[in-house]
């Protein structure tokens, strides 16, 4: 490790990004349940109230509509408010203001007031933790036009996307998946720095087939390339990043190199966003198709109990099964 890197969690990035932001910008506010003195459920916000106080990193009560109604005056005033929703399936209160008003803002508003807020939620499973705080909606988020959704895999890519997040003068989603918060350790550059928002990442490169993904489902997805290739199947694994906007010339450059995809996430198959990657990838790309494209999802059922999630979340097993699937077509 260097003297200018730290080996961070992926929590540890979240802090540390939001930290050095809120030192160069005065205008940006923490606002939440328990953000502040006890530093978030999952202590993403450790610190912040003592280092910057109450007046800025604000603990709420119990009202999620609030939270979001009350940054969204803010952020028309001029500050660049941060609000955590603490699970995302505490998010239904708040989604009439995040649907109505701080996705529709700026145009309704024809361009007079930005909506630089960026909207920070744990989501999905693996923690065995109650169904309402295992969820993973992303794509009704991604659903609604005048919102950016971000979904990081990595402690690199949270602090550079989180950063990219808050100077946005356009609201962000800050979809954070806490399977892997403290899962594994990478280099992170203790220096301020962004990663572009819109971008995916190729992780591994292969010719035989594509695999697509994001947030914790990055995991197993590199899991099944690497057993994959050790039966010399050669996989290329994308990493989203970004489901809204999505990186599509990055998706179709790879497919129409391997002929073939498959898409991995923890939501419910239907209407999931794989059903939209599916969609664009026959709309975009069908003569390059030498199979069907594979989706590896959660079951079309309410998030099981903790004994269960291990037969709900996509695993490598689930992978390679689709990928030799493509294979045998």
């Amino acid at each position: 490790m260097s003297a200018s890197t730290q080996k961070l969690t992926l929590v540890q990035a979240v802090t540390q990004a939001l930290k050095q932001e809120m030192e160069r910008d005065k205008n940006i506010l923490i606002l939440g349940e328990d953000v502040g003195k006890d530093g978030g459920v999952f202590r993403a916000t450790d610190g912040l109230f003592e280092a910057f106080g109450e007046e800025r990193v604000m603990d709420t009560p119990l009202a999620e509509s609030g939270i979001i109604g009350i940054s969204i005056g803010l952020a028309v005033a001029g500050y660049r408010p941060i609000p955590e929703i603490q699970f995302m399936g505490f998010v239904y209160p708040a989604i009439n203001q995040i649907f109505a008003h701080v996705a529709r803002f700026r145009h309704r508003s024809r361009g007079r007031y930005p909506m630089p807020m960026v909207i920070r939620m744990p989501y999905g499973g693996g923690i065995h933790a109650p169904e309402h705080h295992s969820e993973s909606y992303e794509s009704m988020l991604a659903n609604t036009p005048g919102l950016t959704v971000v979904i990081p895999s990595t402690p690199y890519d949270a602090k550079g996307l989180l950063m990219s997040a808050i100077r946005s003068d356009d609201p962000v989603i800050f979809m954070e998946p806490k399977r892997i918060y403290r899962a594994f350790r990478e280099d992170v550059p203790m220096e301020a720095y962004e990663v572009p928002i819109g971008k995916a990442a190729v992780r591994r490169e292969g010719d035989k087939v594509t695999l697509i993904s994001y947030g914790a489902m990055m995991r197993p997805t590199m899991d099944a390339a690497e057993s994959l290739a050790r039966d010399g199947i050669s996989a290329e694994v994308i990493d989203l990043r970004t489901i809204a906007p999505v990186d599509l010339d990055t998706i179709l450059m790879s497919v129409e190199k391997t002929g073939r995809a498959v898409i991995i996430h923890e939501a419910p198959g239907r209407s999931g966003f794989g059903a939209e990657l599916s969609a664009l990838i026959a709309e975009r790309a069908l003569l390059h198709l030498l199979a069907p494209v594979q989706r590896v999802t959660g079951f079309d059922t309410v998030f099981p109990f903790a004994m269960m999630e291990d037969h709900y979340l996509p695993n490598r097993n689930r992978i390679e099964a689709a990928v030799k699937r493509t294979l045998d077509f």
